[in-house]
């Protein structure tokens, strides 16, 4: 029997790996996804004016995320309506199309997957809403993935996992 030590150093060391490597590899992801909206949003524009009917109707949560990944700069609940309108969504069978988006963007928001713009000393404006990596980009000065999730995420096992 072979008798080797580790010691507590070696496991931080594969700890710190472990997490830049998962830093690295959530980036990618991130501009992945970025990538892909701004793919299904090309294809629906190019779809409205080549006058093809989509086979596959865009929901409004997904369309949200995709227009929010696209703006590159946080929008408000109007400007997110006016380019749901622009790559075609019918938002005619919507009784009142602006609150379904401002329930969109706030369970999106309370999801931790879209961040809300700091309204600062103006009590006056409008919450804006950007995928996160225009908000930290802003806040901390280089961008990185925000959380998608407040819960489930961690190093803890769920507490109904059995050991």
């Amino acid at each position: 029997m072979y008798k080797y030590r580790v010691s507590q150093a070696d496991y931080r060391r594969a700890l710190d790996a472990a997490v830049r490597g998962y830093e690295k590899v959530s980036a990618e992801h991130a501009a992945l996804e970025t990538r892909l909206a701004q793919l299904k949003q090309s294809i629906a524009t190019l779809t409205k004016l080549c006058g093809y009917e989509p086979t596959v109707q865009l929901g409004l949560t997904d369309a949200c995320r995709m227009v929010l990944r696209n703006s590159g700069r946080p929008l408000t609940a109007l400007e997110v309506r006016d380019r749901l309108i622009a790559v075609g969504l019918d938002m005619d069978r919507y009784s009142n199309g602006l609150a379904s988006i401002h329930t969109v963007l706030k369970r999106l928001h309370e999801s931790g997957e879209i961040a809300e713009r700091d309204r600062g000393e103006d009590v006056q404006a409008k919450a804006a809403y950007a995928y996160p990596a225009h908000v930290v980009a802003s806040r901390v000065g280089k961008t990185r993935p925000w959380p998608r999730r407040r819960t489930g995420e961690g190093l803890c096992p769920p507490k109904d996992r059995k050991e």
